[in-house]
């Protein structure tokens, strides 16, 4: 182990807590530059949970989007599983209380698949490339001058520098906050179920994934996603539960899209399965130091609205892997190198949040009703609705689009006469 500088060496040691998406990436992007380096540093991730046979479930919907097949292949040396890919999806259908508009764009196609399925997939990928992972949860750390000791719940581990891949898992945030200077970002409850249409009743989403826009003050947003055999429902806000995801399952423009389901089955089961989870709206305090950083979730670099998750997990991954190899791992490095690198997501988070509280405002006073009817004819309005919605393009570049002359006033008339022309 390298205990005299923050320099990567070939006896250094580089510890990874989290082996989701992210985690698996930086360590396979870390192998392969420091292999051009002539450099072979022993990498290992801590991973308590177990993809295999689906025996953990993910709470992210598992729309991975351009682009993500791009970067595997030419960040990491893999091929992007598109076996694992349930539904193409074709676009979106944003739904207010009382419109609809369907959007498509020109290109960058998403997929969704089980998210389980993809983290076995990377994990898979790092195993194959002989890197370390540990059946095991981190459990507390030391972050010294010379070295790190990372502490699981059999065996600790000494590295060089320690990476944070482990999403908003509380116990590992608490971790390092304990010991450095990091704070988590701040986040918002979202919950996950899934349904499936009865007996041979086809689904009627058609590869659209359909996202609502409604009027409940505790909802920012919701959405429906076409899986294979069944479909994805999601609501997320600061204090979703149990009855406001039962309310929301209940709306007419949500049933108007779900299959027909029975919540009660014939053994007294509840179908509908649901699991909460959490996700970013803000950048993390101090998300890197002397010998850590953190990916993806951990340091809040993620799309305001959870636009390509993954993506930006995976991306991010590769960015720490780039610096820790070419630069080194001390605070200044990943200063001057990791946060230059990650200035497009972090420029475009003001945006991001500006637009995210447009869009409560504007939801919550009724004004989305009048906003699709007039994008119905203006395609400026409709593009900047997709890429709000898909997240495939910067919160900036949205701005613009809805700021323009002819956007403000075709709303502006909606408004005013309930008619788009």
């Amino acid at each position: 182990m390298n205990t005299s500088s923050k320099i990567l060496t070939p006896d250094s040691r580089v510890v990874i807590i989290g082996g989701g998406p992210g985690g698996s990436a930086c360590a396979l992007a870390l192998q392969r530059k420091a292999d051009r380096l002539g450099l072979k540093p022993q990498i290992t991730i801590i991973e308590g949970k177990q993809f295999l046979d689906e025996k953990h479930y993910n709470q992210c919907v598992g729309v991975l989007s351009p682009p993500l097949p791009e970067l595997l292949e030419d960040e990491l040396g893999i091929s992007f599983p598109y076996d694992l890919c349930q539904v193409e999806i074709q676009g979106y259908v944003l739904h207010s209380s009382a419109n609809q508009i369907t959007l498509e764009g020109d290109d960058d196609t998403s997929y969704a698949m089980r998210r389980v399925q993809f983290d076995e997939f990377m994990l898979e990928q790092v195993k194959k490339n002989g890197i370390e992972v540990f059946p095991a949860r981190a459990v507390d750390l030391e972050i010294h001058e010379d070295r790190v000791i990372v502490y699981t719940e059999s065996l600790p581990f000494e590295a060089d520098v320690v990476v944070g891949a482990f999403g908003l898992d509380e116990g590992s945030a608490s971790m390092f906050s304990r010991h450095t200077d990091y704070h988590p970002p701040e986040a918002m409850d979202s919950l996950v179920t899934k349904c499936h249409p009865n007996g041979d009743e086809e689904s009627n989403l058609k590869g659209y994934i359909h996202a609502f826009l409604l009027s409940n003050p505790r909802i920012e947003f919701g959405a429906v996603t076409p899986k294979c055999s069944h479909c994805t429902i999601n609501i997320a806000g600061n204090s979703v539960d149990t009855p406001l995801m039962d309310r929301f399952i209940d709306h007419p423009s949500v049933q108007g899209v779900l299959p027909e389901v029975d919540r009660e089955q014939p053994n007294g089961t509840n179908d509908l399965i649901y699991f909460k989870g959490r996700f970013p709206r803000s950048l993390a305090k101090h998300y890197y130091g002397d010998r850590y950083v953190m990916i993806g979730d951990a340091a809040g670099l993620v799309r305001a609205f959870k636009g390509k998750g993954v993506t930006t997990a995976v991306m991010t991954g590769i960015r720490a892997a780039e610096t820790i190899s070419d630069y080194g791992f001390s605070k200044q490095a990943f200063h001057e190198q990791y946060r230059t690198a990650n200035q497009d997501i972090i420029q475009d988070m003001p945006y991001g949040r500006a637009m995210r509280l447009l869009t409560i405002i504007v939801s919550r006073i009724g004004l989305i009703n009048p906003v699709l009817r007039a994008a119905q004819t203006t395609p400026d309005l409709q593009d900047a609705l997709f890429d709000a919605v898909s997240a495939h393009a910067l919160y900036r570049e949205v701005f613009v689009k809805s700021l323009h002359p002819k956007t403000v006033g075709a709303i502006l008339r909606a408004m005013v006469s309930g008619n788009p022309h």
